[in-house]
């Protein structure tokens, strides 16, 4: 895949990038080895320091920066500015609070007095220079979320980010220069997939982090797990949102509406299958389609819209196959199901809601990558849950309920990383965040993230 900013709305390329040759890959290979080095005996208040003030950068420049994401990838400008704005967060977040979350931990002199010692500790020490291989469709917050505590954690960064934002890859390193990061500590590296495997295997690279598909998650995985290395994958998702008896249909709806459309639809946490008990399926559904269908589709850049492009040719072409074998086999259109009615140009798919979804079809198992959703009608709870487990995936999920004992139902038998509860699934830097079966391993965010690339020392002083 060529290395270019392509514009979805238009299908125009506007520029591309020639490749890392392998010259000029050793020496960003040998400046992350020098920097980290360095970055190790900094202190928490200088490593702070440089996230605070790229922070203030990225508040200062939103709008711009805003610019470039949705040209790259497509997104409703508005939802651009809010990423931008959700990094500088949690930029200040990690530096606020991440020298206590890897602060030294000491058991009592008494837990540890059969082991010999004077006194032991925990030190959480940095890695080095950790790749994190991320994607196109949160291209800031992705790349945020690892490295903000990578670099709290006294750790260096190399970025080889998705070949499609080339242009806000850039962007980001070049801000972290500004705000007075030394050389080495964060490098975007310009290289295509096939070069991926070979740094993972470079023994200057200490670790590996991917957010991404589950067949990149697999061949990243393989080869951190062949050099021994320590890896986090947090891949796709095909997250549920159960609605049952006792929700608050109206706010039901209008999250669900959110939750599957915002980015586009195209998110790993977004709400994708929608599980809706007998008792409120019919109004549910109607309201549920009437609202998608009243979604308005357009130009990213435009503040009217609600649903810009996906962000690539191939990603629209993916999706339009679902549909369309979901159609084949007996499913039904509520609203939208073909390409009729968006902008010619560009890689526009409309807001999609699905019924009559069968083991059979692909969609039922798929993760879908857009904004179609997928309703089915349940008689249950145990029902519900036992067709919100029936997915290869367990990354999070939604559930609409006001019954306490529904409630401990679920986190007793629903298998996903997140259980959010009459709310929609999303990110926050206090919050531990990734998935089980093929969504991945390893946990972002919160003290689970920042502590997943360190080296857990134990320090043990004897007895005079």
């Amino acid at each position: 895949m060529a290395i270019a900013t392509v514009n979805p709305a238009t299908g125009e390329t506007l520029e591309t990038f020639e490749p890392l040759g392998r010259d000029a890959l050793e020496l960003a290979l040998g400046r992350a080895a020098e920097a980290a080095v360095l970055q190790r005996a900094t202190g928490f208040e200088e490593r702070a320091d440089l996230l605070r003030r790229a922070a203030a950068l990225l508040d200062a420049e939103r709008d711009r920066i805003a610019v470039t994401v949705t040209t790259e990838m497509g997104k409703p400008l508005a939802q651009a500015r809010a990423e931008a704005a959700k990094c500088a967060k949690a930029l200040r977040w990690y530096a606020d609070h991440g020298a206590a979350l890897i602060a030294d931990e000491r058991p009592s002199d008494e837990d540890v007095a059969d082991s010999g010692a004077a006194f032991a500790y925990v030190r959480y020490r940095p890695l080095g220079a950790v790749l994190a291989v991320m994607p196109w469709n949160f291209p800031l917050w992705q790349v945020v979320r690892f490295l903000a505590p990578a670099l709290m954690a006294g750790n260096v960064a190399l970025l080889k980010h998705a070949s499609n934002v080339p242009r806000t890859a850039l962007t980001l390193a070049d801000l972290f220069h500004r705000a007075g990061a030394a050389p080495g500590v964060f490098q975007t590296l310009l290289i295509g997939s096939d070069q991926v495997e070979r740094v993972i295997h470079d023994p200057r690279v200490a670790a590996v982090t991917l957010t991404g598909s589950e067949g990149a998650g697999r061949s990243v995985g393989a080869a951190a797990g062949d050099a021994l290395k320590k890896s986090v994958l947090e891949l796709g998702g095909s997250d549920p949102f159960l609605v049952l008896p006792s929700a608050d249909l109206e706010a039901a709806v209008t999250t669900a509406v959110k939750a599957r459309i915002q980015n586009n639809g195209q998110s790993c946490i977004a709400a994708k299958r929608f599980i809706v008990h007998e008792q409120v399926y019919p109004r549910f559904a109607s309201a549920f389609a009437r609202a998608m269908r009243a979604l308005r589709v357009g130009d990213p850049m435009d503040a009217d819209t609600d649903l810009g492009p996906l962000a690539t040719r191939q990603g629209r072409d993916d999706l339009s196959a679902l549909v369309a074998d979901a159609l084949r086999h007996g499913a039904t259109a509520e609203t939208g199901g073909d390409r009729a009615g968006v902008p010619e140009r560009g890689w526009y798919y409309p807001p999609t809601v699905l019924t009559g979804v069968s083991p059979e079809m692909l969609i039922h198992t798929a993760e879908t990558f857009g904004p179609v959703a997928t309703l089915y009608r349940v008689n249950d709870l145990a029902e519900a849950v036992e067709l919100a487990n029936a997915t290869p995936y367990g990354l999070s999920s939604n559930i609409w309920t006001e019954d306490p004992e529904e409630r401990e139902y679920c986190l007793r038998e629903l298998v996903a990383g997140g259980l959010f509860f009459n709310g929609m699934t999303a990110s926050h830097p206090a919050l531990p965040f990734g998935g089980v079966k093929n969504s991945g391993y390893g946990r972002e965010l919160a003290g689970h993230g920042i502590r997943e690339f360190c080296n857990v020392t134990t320090v043990w002083l004897g007895r005079p």
